[in-house]
Protein backbone atom coordinates (compact mmCIF):
# COMPACT_ATOMS: atom_id res chain seq x y z
CA UNK A 1 0.00 0.00 0.00
CA UNK A 2 1.58 2.90 -1.22
CA UNK A 3 2.35 5.72 1.63
CA UNK A 4 0.25 8.53 2.30
CA UNK A 5 1.79 12.17 1.05
CA UNK A 6 0.83 14.12 4.02
CA UNK A 7 2.89 17.27 3.93
CA UNK A 8 5.21 16.44 1.02
CA UNK A 9 5.02 18.88 -1.85
CA UNK A 10 8.07 17.63 -4.01
CA UNK A 11 7.38 15.68 -6.99
CA UNK A 12 10.08 14.05 -7.13
CA UNK A 13 9.89 12.88 -3.60
CA UNK A 14 6.37 11.47 -3.89
CA UNK A 15 7.63 9.72 -6.88
CA UNK A 16 10.95 8.14 -5.57
CA UNK A 17 9.46 7.46 -1.43
CA UNK A 18 6.58 5.33 -3.28
CA UNK A 19 3.65 8.38 -2.32
CA UNK A 20 0.48 8.31 -3.40
CA UNK A 21 0.10 10.20 -6.80
CA UNK A 22 -2.83 11.88 -8.19
CA UNK A 23 -2.28 12.29 -11.57
CA UNK A 24 -3.17 15.49 -12.83
CA UNK A 25 -0.52 16.00 -15.87
CA UNK A 26 -3.53 15.50 -17.84
CA UNK A 27 -4.32 19.43 -16.77
CA UNK A 28 -0.54 20.41 -17.03
CA UNK A 29 0.08 19.04 -20.46
CA UNK A 30 -2.12 21.23 -21.87
CA UNK A 31 -1.41 24.04 -20.33
CA UNK A 32 2.13 24.32 -21.37
CA UNK A 33 1.11 22.76 -24.95
CA UNK A 34 -0.50 26.58 -25.02
CA UNK A 35 2.60 28.12 -23.76
CA UNK A 36 0.17 30.97 -22.36
CA UNK A 37 0.78 32.39 -19.04
CA UNK A 38 -1.37 31.23 -16.59
CA UNK A 39 -2.69 32.29 -13.42
CA UNK A 40 -4.94 29.84 -11.20
CA UNK A 41 -6.11 30.41 -7.35
CA UNK A 42 -7.05 27.98 -5.06
CA UNK A 43 -7.74 27.69 -1.38
CA UNK A 44 -4.83 26.47 0.90
CA UNK A 45 -3.45 23.08 1.17
CA UNK A 46 -5.06 22.25 -1.69
CA UNK A 47 -2.01 21.24 -4.29
CA UNK A 48 -0.67 24.35 -5.24
CA UNK A 49 2.72 24.06 -4.33
CA UNK A 50 2.56 20.28 -5.64
CA UNK A 51 1.63 21.63 -9.11
CA UNK A 52 4.17 23.88 -9.02
CA UNK A 53 6.77 21.06 -8.04
CA UNK A 54 5.35 18.67 -10.88
CA UNK A 55 5.96 22.14 -13.38
CA UNK A 56 9.53 22.08 -12.45
CA UNK A 57 10.38 18.66 -12.39
CA UNK A 58 8.80 18.54 -15.98
CA UNK A 59 10.31 21.72 -17.06
CA UNK A 60 13.88 20.81 -15.74
CA UNK A 61 13.52 17.57 -18.11
CA UNK A 62 13.35 14.42 -15.35
CA UNK A 63 10.92 12.31 -17.84
CA UNK A 64 11.64 9.04 -15.73
CA UNK A 65 9.71 10.40 -12.78
CA UNK A 66 6.75 10.51 -15.50
CA UNK A 67 6.41 6.92 -16.45
CA UNK A 68 2.78 5.98 -15.81
CA UNK A 69 1.38 9.33 -16.09
CA UNK A 70 -0.56 10.37 -18.94
CA UNK A 71 1.80 13.21 -19.77
CA UNK A 72 5.06 10.91 -20.20
CA UNK A 73 4.64 9.73 -24.03
CA UNK A 74 3.41 13.21 -25.07
CA UNK A 75 5.68 15.77 -23.90
CA UNK A 76 9.50 16.51 -25.76
CA UNK A 77 10.60 16.82 -21.85
CA UNK A 78 13.09 19.40 -23.19
CA UNK A 79 15.08 21.13 -20.26
CA UNK A 80 14.51 24.68 -19.53
CA UNK A 81 16.11 27.14 -17.07
CA UNK A 82 13.56 27.53 -14.48
CA UNK A 83 12.96 30.42 -11.89
CA UNK A 84 10.86 29.14 -8.67
CA UNK A 85 9.62 31.98 -6.52
CA UNK A 86 7.60 31.30 -3.34
CA UNK A 87 6.48 34.11 -0.93
CA UNK A 88 5.05 31.70 1.49
CA UNK A 89 8.54 32.32 3.87
CA UNK A 90 9.20 35.67 2.85
CA UNK A 91 8.90 37.78 6.06
CA UNK A 92 6.30 40.86 5.50
CA UNK A 93 6.80 42.94 9.09
CA UNK A 94 8.16 46.10 7.37
CA UNK A 95 8.60 47.10 3.67
CA UNK A 96 12.26 46.57 3.51
CA UNK A 97 11.53 42.79 5.13
CA UNK A 98 9.57 41.81 2.03
CA UNK A 99 11.77 43.77 -0.38
CA UNK A 100 14.99 41.98 1.49
CA UNK A 101 12.90 38.77 1.25
CA UNK A 102 12.12 38.96 -2.83
CA UNK A 103 15.87 40.01 -3.26
CA UNK A 104 16.85 37.13 -1.38
CA UNK A 105 14.83 34.97 -3.47
CA UNK A 106 16.38 36.30 -6.51
CA UNK A 107 19.64 35.79 -5.55
CA UNK A 108 19.17 31.95 -4.27
CA UNK A 109 17.90 31.28 -7.91
CA UNK A 110 20.83 33.01 -9.27
CA UNK A 111 22.93 31.15 -7.35
CA UNK A 112 21.83 27.72 -8.46
CA UNK A 113 22.90 28.53 -12.12
CA UNK A 114 26.42 29.49 -10.68
CA UNK A 115 24.76 33.73 -11.84
CA UNK A 116 26.35 36.87 -10.13
CA UNK A 117 23.86 39.37 -10.53
CA UNK A 118 24.99 43.21 -10.15
CA UNK A 119 22.22 44.20 -9.04
CA UNK A 120 20.90 44.66 -4.99
CA UNK A 121 17.24 45.95 -6.17
CA UNK A 122 14.79 43.68 -5.79
CA UNK A 123 13.09 44.47 -9.04
CA UNK A 124 16.23 44.96 -11.04
CA UNK A 125 18.13 41.96 -9.70
CA UNK A 126 14.81 39.90 -11.27
CA UNK A 127 15.02 41.46 -14.47
CA UNK A 128 18.37 40.94 -14.41
CA UNK A 129 18.41 37.20 -13.59
CA UNK A 130 15.71 36.67 -16.80
CA UNK A 131 17.96 38.34 -19.03
CA UNK A 132 21.46 36.68 -17.85
CA UNK A 133 19.84 32.77 -17.39
CA UNK A 134 18.21 33.14 -20.94
CA UNK A 135 21.42 33.96 -22.56
CA UNK A 136 23.70 31.82 -20.65
CA UNK A 137 21.87 29.10 -21.44
CA UNK A 138 20.71 30.08 -24.79
CA UNK A 139 16.94 29.11 -24.11
CA UNK A 140 13.64 30.67 -22.89
CA UNK A 141 13.04 30.45 -19.06
CA UNK A 142 9.62 28.70 -17.72
CA UNK A 143 8.89 31.10 -14.47
CA UNK A 144 6.73 29.26 -11.48
CA UNK A 145 5.55 31.61 -8.62
CA UNK A 146 3.71 29.98 -5.63
CA UNK A 147 1.33 32.21 -3.39
CA UNK A 148 2.25 35.23 -4.61
CA UNK A 149 0.41 37.48 -2.28
CA UNK A 150 0.72 36.30 0.90
CA UNK A 151 2.15 39.39 2.29
CA UNK A 152 -0.68 40.62 1.23
CA UNK A 153 -3.20 38.57 2.86
CA UNK A 154 -0.85 38.50 6.01
CA UNK A 155 -2.03 42.62 6.66
CA UNK A 156 -5.07 41.98 5.58
CA UNK A 157 -7.00 43.48 7.98
CA UNK A 158 -4.11 46.42 7.98
CA UNK A 159 -5.59 48.23 4.54
CA UNK A 160 -2.57 50.51 4.44
CA UNK A 161 -0.07 48.15 4.95
CA UNK A 162 -1.72 45.63 2.49
CA UNK A 163 -1.82 48.48 -0.16
CA UNK A 164 1.90 49.52 -0.02
CA UNK A 165 2.61 45.78 -0.06
CA UNK A 166 0.45 45.80 -2.77
CA UNK A 167 2.39 48.12 -4.77
CA UNK A 168 6.04 46.42 -3.99
CA UNK A 169 4.53 43.58 -5.32
CA UNK A 170 3.30 44.92 -8.70
CA UNK A 171 6.68 46.49 -9.57
CA UNK A 172 8.28 43.07 -8.90
CA UNK A 173 5.79 40.88 -10.81
CA UNK A 174 5.87 43.82 -14.23
CA UNK A 175 9.38 42.50 -14.86
CA UNK A 176 7.09 39.36 -16.13
CA UNK A 177 5.53 41.24 -18.90
CA UNK A 178 8.59 43.34 -19.47
CA UNK A 179 10.76 40.87 -20.36
CA UNK A 180 8.29 38.80 -22.27
CA UNK A 181 10.96 37.68 -24.99
CA UNK A 182 13.08 35.92 -22.66
CA UNK A 183 10.11 33.43 -21.23
CA UNK A 184 8.81 30.52 -22.41
CA UNK A 185 6.49 30.07 -19.92
CA UNK A 186 4.57 31.23 -16.58
CA UNK A 187 2.57 30.07 -14.04
CA UNK A 188 1.42 31.96 -10.95
CA UNK A 189 -0.89 30.62 -8.18
CA UNK A 190 -1.88 32.21 -5.08
CA UNK A 191 -5.04 32.01 -2.80
CA UNK A 192 -7.41 34.86 -3.81
CA UNK A 193 -7.94 36.11 -7.72
CA UNK A 194 -5.94 39.68 -8.53
CA UNK A 195 -8.09 42.81 -10.01
CA UNK A 196 -7.33 44.61 -12.86
CA UNK A 197 -6.09 47.57 -11.30
CA UNK A 198 -3.72 45.48 -8.63
CA UNK A 199 -0.76 43.38 -8.08
CA UNK A 200 -1.25 42.33 -12.08
CA UNK A 201 -2.28 45.83 -13.72
CA UNK A 202 0.64 45.18 -15.82
CA UNK A 203 0.12 41.29 -16.69
CA UNK A 204 -3.09 41.87 -18.68
CA UNK A 205 -1.20 38.64 -21.09
CA UNK A 206 -1.79 36.19 -17.91
CA UNK A 207 -4.88 33.80 -18.55
CA UNK A 208 -6.79 33.45 -15.01
CA UNK A 209 -8.18 29.69 -15.13
CA UNK A 210 -9.39 29.91 -11.50
CA UNK A 211 -13.11 29.93 -13.08
CA UNK A 212 -12.76 28.12 -16.12
CA UNK A 213 -15.33 25.33 -16.14
CA UNK A 214 -12.57 23.19 -18.40
CA UNK A 215 -10.02 23.19 -15.40
CA UNK A 216 -12.45 23.09 -12.05
CA UNK A 217 -10.88 19.70 -11.22
CA UNK A 218 -7.49 20.36 -11.39
CA UNK A 219 -6.63 20.75 -8.12
CA UNK A 220 -8.38 18.37 -5.57
CA UNK A 221 -9.51 15.17 -5.32
CA UNK A 222 -12.67 13.95 -7.63
CA UNK A 223 -14.80 11.11 -6.92
CA UNK A 224 -13.62 8.32 -9.00
CA UNK A 225 -9.77 10.09 -8.33
CA UNK A 226 -10.48 8.92 -4.41
CA UNK A 227 -11.98 5.51 -5.31
CA UNK A 228 -9.18 4.27 -7.57
CA UNK A 229 -5.84 5.54 -5.71
CA UNK A 230 -7.02 5.21 -2.37
CA UNK A 231 -8.97 2.09 -2.86
CA UNK A 232 -6.65 -0.16 -0.49
CA UNK A 233 -6.76 3.06 2.26
CA UNK A 234 -10.65 2.86 1.58
CA UNK A 235 -10.87 -0.85 2.49
CA UNK A 236 -8.42 -0.93 4.74
CA UNK A 237 -10.03 1.97 6.92
CA UNK A 238 -13.13 0.30 6.35
CA UNK A 239 -12.00 -2.99 8.41
CA UNK A 240 -10.32 -1.09 11.26
CA UNK A 241 -13.58 1.27 11.99
CA UNK A 242 -16.15 -1.39 11.35
CA UNK A 243 -17.95 0.27 8.55
CA UNK A 244 -18.55 -0.96 5.26
CA UNK A 245 -16.73 0.65 2.02
CA UNK A 246 -20.22 2.20 0.37
CA UNK A 247 -21.13 3.82 3.60
CA UNK A 248 -17.20 5.03 4.57
CA UNK A 249 -17.60 6.39 0.86
CA UNK A 250 -20.74 8.35 1.60
CA UNK A 251 -19.21 9.40 5.00
CA UNK A 252 -16.04 10.80 2.97
CA UNK A 253 -18.69 12.59 0.65
CA UNK A 254 -20.39 14.30 3.27
CA UNK A 255 -17.59 15.11 5.21
CA UNK A 256 -14.87 16.46 2.98
CA UNK A 257 -15.96 16.79 -0.54
CA UNK A 258 -18.06 19.79 -1.68
CA UNK A 259 -15.64 22.24 -2.78
CA UNK A 260 -17.02 23.35 -6.01
CA UNK A 261 -14.85 26.25 -8.70
CA UNK A 262 -17.36 25.97 -11.39
CA UNK A 263 -20.94 24.88 -9.52
CA UNK A 264 -21.31 21.84 -11.23
CA UNK A 265 -18.31 19.45 -10.34
CA UNK A 266 -17.37 18.83 -7.28
CA UNK A 267 -13.35 17.96 -5.33
CA UNK A 268 -12.48 16.40 -1.74
CA UNK A 269 -9.94 18.68 -0.12
CA UNK A 270 -6.88 16.59 -0.35
CA UNK A 271 -5.35 17.84 3.08
CA UNK A 272 -8.38 16.05 4.79
CA UNK A 273 -8.33 13.04 2.83
CA UNK A 274 -4.68 12.74 3.76
CA UNK A 275 -5.07 13.28 7.35
CA UNK A 276 -8.57 11.08 6.83
CA UNK A 277 -6.74 8.12 6.24
CA UNK A 278 -3.38 8.76 8.11
CA UNK A 279 -6.12 8.77 11.75
CA UNK A 280 -9.02 7.05 10.25
CA UNK A 281 -11.16 8.91 12.26
CA UNK A 282 -13.36 12.11 11.27
CA UNK A 283 -11.99 15.26 12.27
CA UNK A 284 -12.05 18.69 11.21
CA UNK A 285 -8.72 18.38 9.74
CA UNK A 286 -8.45 21.13 6.98
CA UNK A 287 -10.25 24.03 8.70
CA UNK A 288 -8.15 23.62 12.41
CA UNK A 289 -4.97 23.61 10.22
CA UNK A 290 -5.27 27.25 9.43
CA UNK A 291 -5.55 30.74 10.83
CA UNK A 292 -8.64 30.62 13.16
CA UNK A 293 -7.85 33.43 15.56
CA UNK A 294 -7.06 35.72 12.07
CA UNK A 295 -10.74 34.33 10.93
CA UNK A 296 -12.06 35.17 14.55
CA UNK A 297 -10.93 38.93 14.24
CA UNK A 298 -12.28 38.92 10.59
CA UNK A 299 -16.07 37.75 11.71
CA UNK A 300 -16.28 40.05 14.45
CA UNK A 301 -15.19 43.28 12.82
CA UNK A 302 -17.09 42.79 10.12
CA UNK A 303 -19.91 40.93 12.14
CA UNK A 304 -20.46 38.22 9.55
CA UNK A 305 -23.69 35.98 9.89
CA UNK A 306 -24.48 32.64 7.59
CA UNK A 307 -27.56 34.35 5.97
CA UNK A 308 -25.59 37.41 4.67
CA UNK A 309 -22.54 35.37 3.34
CA UNK A 310 -24.91 32.86 1.46
CA UNK A 311 -27.39 35.78 0.58
CA UNK A 312 -26.72 36.75 -3.01
CA UNK A 313 -25.60 34.71 -5.98
CA UNK A 314 -21.96 35.82 -7.29
CA UNK A 315 -20.87 36.15 -10.49
CA UNK A 316 -16.98 36.05 -11.80
CA UNK A 317 -16.71 39.65 -12.01
CA UNK A 318 -17.44 39.89 -8.19
CA UNK A 319 -13.80 38.66 -7.50
CA UNK A 320 -12.14 40.94 -9.84
CA UNK A 321 -13.54 44.54 -8.76
CA UNK A 322 -12.20 44.62 -5.37
CA UNK A 323 -9.13 44.41 -3.83
CA UNK A 324 -9.69 41.44 -1.40
CA UNK A 325 -8.90 43.50 1.94
CA UNK A 326 -12.13 45.53 1.05
CA UNK A 327 -13.98 42.91 -1.13
CA UNK A 328 -17.57 41.76 0.63
CA UNK A 329 -16.78 39.07 3.11
CA UNK A 330 -18.78 36.29 0.77
CA UNK A 331 -15.88 36.78 -1.63
CA UNK A 332 -13.14 36.73 0.67
CA UNK A 333 -14.06 33.46 2.42
CA UNK A 334 -15.36 32.06 -0.98
CA UNK A 335 -11.52 32.23 -2.32
CA UNK A 336 -10.15 31.42 1.05
CA UNK A 337 -12.10 28.05 0.67
CA UNK A 338 -14.44 28.40 3.44
CA UNK A 339 -17.44 28.87 0.86
CA UNK A 340 -17.56 27.30 -1.84
CA UNK A 341 -19.91 27.36 -5.01
CA UNK A 342 -23.15 25.28 -4.64
CA UNK A 343 -25.03 25.83 -8.11
CA UNK A 344 -25.21 28.42 -11.06
CA UNK A 345 -28.11 30.18 -11.57
CA UNK A 346 -28.67 32.10 -15.19
CA UNK A 347 -29.92 35.65 -15.24
CA UNK A 348 -30.35 36.64 -18.69
CA UNK A 349 -27.12 35.33 -20.45
CA UNK A 350 -25.01 36.07 -17.12
CA UNK A 351 -24.23 32.99 -14.79
CA UNK A 352 -23.90 33.43 -11.17
CA UNK A 353 -23.28 31.15 -8.84
CA UNK A 354 -24.69 29.97 -5.16
CA UNK A 355 -22.45 30.30 -2.04
CA UNK A 356 -22.53 27.72 0.67
CA UNK A 357 -20.00 25.91 3.16
CA UNK A 358 -18.86 23.12 1.07
CA UNK A 359 -19.24 20.48 3.08
CA UNK A 360 -19.63 19.48 7.20
CA UNK A 361 -16.36 20.17 7.84
CA UNK A 362 -16.26 23.66 7.11
CA UNK A 363 -20.14 23.52 8.27
CA UNK A 364 -18.84 22.56 11.82
CA UNK A 365 -15.94 24.79 12.17
CA UNK A 366 -17.57 27.78 10.68
CA UNK A 367 -20.48 28.19 12.42
CA UNK A 368 -18.31 27.25 16.09
CA UNK A 369 -16.17 30.24 15.01
CA UNK A 370 -19.34 32.27 14.21
CA UNK A 371 -20.91 31.26 17.17
CA UNK A 372 -18.12 32.62 19.44
CA UNK A 373 -16.72 35.79 17.48
CA UNK A 374 -20.45 37.17 16.11
CA UNK A 375 -22.67 36.35 19.34
CA UNK A 376 -20.23 36.45 22.16
CA UNK A 377 -21.04 32.85 22.93
CA UNK A 378 -18.36 30.46 24.86
CA UNK A 379 -18.08 26.89 25.12
CA UNK A 380 -19.12 26.05 21.69
CA UNK A 381 -17.77 22.24 21.78
CA UNK A 382 -19.79 21.62 24.73
CA UNK A 383 -22.50 23.20 22.62
CA UNK A 384 -21.64 20.60 19.85
CA UNK A 385 -21.90 18.06 22.34
CA UNK A 386 -25.15 18.63 23.19
CA UNK A 387 -26.58 19.54 19.94
CA UNK A 388 -25.72 16.42 18.48
CA UNK A 389 -26.94 14.01 21.49
CA UNK A 390 -30.30 15.38 20.79
CA UNK A 391 -30.42 15.12 17.30
CA UNK A 392 -28.75 11.97 17.56
CA UNK A 393 -31.58 10.52 19.73
CA UNK A 394 -34.22 12.24 18.37
CA UNK A 395 -34.96 14.49 21.28
CA UNK A 396 -36.61 17.03 19.44
CA UNK A 397 -38.18 18.92 22.41
CA UNK A 398 -34.75 18.67 23.87
CA UNK A 399 -33.19 20.30 20.75
CA UNK A 400 -35.39 23.05 20.78
CA UNK A 401 -35.38 23.61 24.38
CA UNK A 402 -31.33 23.56 24.24
CA UNK A 403 -31.80 26.43 21.31
CA UNK A 404 -33.39 28.41 23.27
CA UNK A 405 -30.74 28.39 25.90
CA UNK A 406 -28.20 29.31 24.20
CA UNK A 407 -29.98 31.92 22.75
CA UNK A 408 -30.80 33.39 25.94
CA UNK A 409 -26.95 33.66 26.25
CA UNK A 410 -26.14 36.16 23.42
CA UNK A 411 -25.60 39.30 24.88
CA UNK A 412 -29.52 41.44 24.66
CA UNK A 413 -27.57 44.59 22.43
CA UNK A 414 -26.33 41.48 19.78
CA UNK A 415 -29.96 41.02 18.85
CA UNK A 416 -31.78 42.11 15.57
CA UNK A 417 -35.39 41.94 14.83
CA UNK A 418 -35.64 40.32 11.86
CA UNK A 419 -36.86 36.80 11.29
CA UNK A 420 -33.34 36.22 8.86
CA UNK A 421 -31.62 37.01 12.02
CA UNK A 422 -33.29 34.40 13.83
CA UNK A 423 -32.95 31.74 10.85
CA UNK A 424 -29.35 32.68 10.67
CA UNK A 425 -28.56 31.85 14.31
CA UNK A 426 -30.61 28.34 14.39
CA UNK A 427 -29.04 27.42 11.87
CA UNK A 428 -25.78 28.10 13.16
CA UNK A 429 -26.49 26.53 16.46
CA UNK A 430 -27.45 23.33 14.94
CA UNK A 431 -25.00 23.38 12.26
CA UNK A 432 -22.17 23.96 15.06
CA UNK A 433 -22.86 20.56 15.84
CA UNK A 434 -21.25 19.10 12.81
CA UNK A 435 -24.78 17.73 11.56
CA UNK A 436 -26.06 17.50 8.15
CA UNK A 437 -27.93 20.46 7.84
CA UNK A 438 -29.23 23.05 5.31
CA UNK A 439 -30.50 26.29 5.27
CA UNK A 440 -33.18 27.70 2.74
CA UNK A 441 -33.37 24.45 0.62
CA UNK A 442 -34.98 25.15 -2.11
CA UNK A 443 -38.26 22.32 -3.67
CA UNK A 444 -40.21 23.28 -6.54
CA UNK A 445 -42.83 25.71 -4.99
CA UNK A 446 -40.49 27.63 -2.54
CA UNK A 447 -37.70 27.46 0.37
CA UNK A 448 -37.60 25.37 3.47
CA UNK A 449 -35.72 27.66 6.58
CA UNK A 450 -33.87 24.95 8.04
CA UNK A 451 -33.51 21.24 7.26
CA UNK A 452 -31.98 18.36 9.39
CA UNK A 453 -31.11 14.65 8.15
CA UNK A 454 -29.47 12.75 10.52
CA UNK A 455 -29.53 8.61 10.83
CA UNK A 456 -33.01 8.45 8.74
CA UNK A 457 -34.81 11.47 10.42
CA UNK A 458 -35.90 14.66 8.27
CA UNK A 459 -36.73 17.45 10.72
CA UNK A 460 -37.87 20.21 8.57
CA UNK A 461 -37.94 23.66 10.48
CA UNK A 462 -40.22 26.92 9.74
CA UNK A 463 -39.70 30.27 11.85
CA UNK A 464 -41.82 32.86 12.49
CA UNK A 465 -41.44 35.99 14.39
CA UNK A 466 -44.66 37.16 16.36
CA UNK A 467 -46.66 34.49 14.26
CA UNK A 468 -48.22 31.50 16.18
CA UNK A 469 -45.67 28.14 16.00
CA UNK A 470 -48.63 26.13 14.01
CA UNK A 471 -48.47 28.77 11.08
CA UNK A 472 -45.03 27.81 10.41
CA UNK A 473 -46.57 24.17 10.44
CA UNK A 474 -49.35 25.52 7.96
CA UNK A 475 -46.61 26.77 5.78
CA UNK A 476 -44.38 23.51 5.58
CA UNK A 477 -47.89 21.32 4.40
CA UNK A 478 -48.79 24.13 2.05
CA UNK A 479 -46.05 24.59 0.10
CA UNK A 480 -45.09 20.60 0.43
CA UNK A 481 -41.39 20.77 1.94
CA UNK A 482 -41.44 17.09 3.18
CA UNK A 483 -42.55 15.73 -0.50
CA UNK A 484 -38.98 15.07 -1.67
CA UNK A 485 -38.24 13.17 1.92
CA UNK A 486 -41.27 10.29 1.84
CA UNK A 487 -40.38 7.50 2.89
CA UNK A 488 -38.09 8.53 5.82
CA UNK A 489 -39.01 9.17 9.32
CA UNK A 490 -40.25 13.57 8.98
CA UNK A 491 -40.86 16.04 12.15
CA UNK A 492 -42.44 19.01 10.55
CA UNK A 493 -41.50 21.80 13.40
CA UNK A 494 -42.95 25.44 13.36
CA UNK A 495 -41.29 27.76 15.63
CA UNK A 496 -42.42 31.17 16.61
CA UNK A 497 -39.72 33.94 17.90
CA UNK A 498 -41.22 36.40 20.51
CA UNK A 499 -39.43 39.87 19.25
CA UNK A 500 -40.33 41.39 22.63
CA UNK A 501 -38.43 38.53 24.28
CA UNK A 502 -35.56 37.68 21.66
CA UNK A 503 -36.04 34.37 21.79
CA UNK A 504 -38.46 31.61 21.17
CA UNK A 505 -42.15 31.33 23.09
CA UNK A 506 -43.24 28.20 21.03
CA UNK A 507 -43.12 25.57 18.83
CA UNK A 508 -45.42 22.99 17.53
CA UNK A 509 -44.17 18.97 16.22
CA UNK A 510 -45.79 17.16 14.34
CA UNK A 511 -45.02 13.67 12.82
CA UNK A 512 -45.67 12.77 8.93
CA UNK A 513 -44.47 9.52 7.29
CA UNK A 514 -41.59 7.19 8.67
Amino acid sequence: MKKLPIGVQDYKKIIEGDYVYVDKTKYIYELISSEVPIFLSRPRRFGKSLTISTLYYIFKGEKELFRGTYIYDKWDFKEYPVIKISLLDVVSETENDLKEGLLRIIKKEAKKYNLSLESNHFKYSFDELIITLSEKKGEKVVILVDEYEKPILDNVTNKEKAERYREILRDFYVTIKSKDEYIKFVFMTGITKFTKTGVFSALNNLNDISLNKKYSQMLGYTQEELEYYFKEHIEETAREIGMGKEELIENLKEYYNGFSFDGRRSVYNPFSILRFFEEREFKNYWFESGSPSFLYEYIKGRKVTYEELVKYPVSAMDFTTREIEDANANIFFAQAGYLTFKGVKKIGLREKYILDYPNIEVRNSFSKLILEANYGIEGTEEIENRIYEKIEKGEIKGLIEEIKRIISSIPYNLHRGEERYYHSLIYTIIASAGVNVTAEELTSIGRSDIVIEERGKVYIFEIKIDKGAREGIRQIKEKRYYEKYVGKEIYLIGIKISSKERNIEEYVIEKVGG
